[in-house]
């Protein structure tokens, strides 16, 4: 029986990074590396720069929240592709909401900046060594971040609105 990506990616990263990889599971058809957040940054850089991964291109980086998670709120998921082989592969690391910090990957791909830049924005993740963490589409005075799940999904002050017309 052939290995499957998840056995072989898994194997190496194991080799390589011993309890670091938390976990991996096959999803639909990505294999899915759970990395502890002090070696995401090494983790990404070796399935960059090594010429049997090859993982050159980063797709997506989004947020993460999960409330009910302690300890572990929110995260960071990366979707990385080999475009020679054609093969895509994603890492998640998770850490606290009272310090939601991950290092910066724009060093490795500078496609990273304003998805960081997004994800500080959205879920407040402080990407340190970020060359620029700012807010990209909300504005500066902003104190909440609008994709944790805390966050209103309307405006309870609004007197404008009858909801009645709404189904509500």
């Amino acid at each position: 029986m052939a290995a499957t990506l998840l056995d072989t990616v898994g194997e190496k990263l194991k080799a390589k990074f011993g309890e670091g990889i938390i976990s991996s599971e096959q999803q639909y058809d990505f294999p899915v590396f759970t990395v502890s957040t002090h070696i995401i940054y090494d983790v990404l850089e070796y399935l960059k720069e090594d010429d049997e991964m090859g993982y050159t291109f980063l797709t997506t980086m989004c947020g993460l929240h999960y409330p009910s998670h302690t300890g572990k709120e929110l995260g960071v998921m990366y979707q990385l592709h080999n475009m020679q082989k054609n093969l895509r592969i994603r890492l998640k690391t998770f850490f606290s909401i009272n310090e939601p910090k991950v290092p910066t990957v724009t060093p490795l791909f500078p496609t990273a900046n304003w998805m960081e830049r997004q994800e500080y924005d959205f879920f407040g993740i402080i990407f340190t060594g970020h060359p620029n963490l700012k807010r990209i589409l909300n504005m500066d005075e902003m104190v909440a971040f609008p994709m944790r799940k805390e966050f209103p999904l309307e405006d309870g002050t609004r007197e404008d609105k009858d909801d009645k017309m709404f189904g509500r």
